[in-house]
């Protein structure tokens, strides 16, 4: 009997089911160094897993790649996925356009239209129309509203 091909050769694993490994809670491959660096107590660990959250604590983003494994906690119920940390990219840094297209979409989620005042949180606008304050009859108090510097004025001596 002739001797098959080694191109022909398969190696099978009967106990793998082709899904993706999973890990628990801090049980993923460098997930202490990983948080440590979160922590600021540690350097960036150049390889293990990382969350799509961990990655941009850290100023990274997964740079077009696929997930390579999971993350699964509260029974699981709760899931997410792991990247490479080695294959991160650098996160992109937005221009001073995006920002202010970005503070214009803001602006308008947080400006009430019956006031005319912004607050640091989102306004209820689909639901109420206006700000709480507005719909109920108080003074907002000042913790909630953003104030701008005032205008600055023309202080030349002469």
């Amino acid at each position: 009997m002739d001797r098959p091909d080694e191109d022909d050769l398969v190696d099978v694993d009967l106990y793998d089911d082709g899904s993706f490994p999973e890990y628990g809670f801090r049980q993923a491959p460098g997930a202490a160094a990983v948080f440590a660096a979160l922590r600021g107590t540690g350097p960036v660990p150049e390889t293990g897993l990382v969350t799509r959250r961990q990655l941009r604590a850290l100023g990274l983003s997964p740079g077009g790649q696929k997930p390579v494994a999971g993350l699964t906690w509260r029974n699981g119920l709760r899931k997410a996925w792991f990247y490479r940390i080695e294959l991160a990219a650098p996160k992109r840094i937005p221009t001073l356009a995006q920002e202010m297209a970005l503070d214009r979409a803001m602006a308008a989620r947080q400006t009430c239209p019956t006031c005319r005042i912004r607050y640091y949180a989102c306004l209820p606008l689909r639901t109420q129309g206006q700000c709480e304050p507005c719909d109920k009859g108080y003074q907002p108090s000042p913790d909630t509203v953003m104030t701008y510097p005032a205008p600055a004025t023309h202080r030349l001596a002469a």
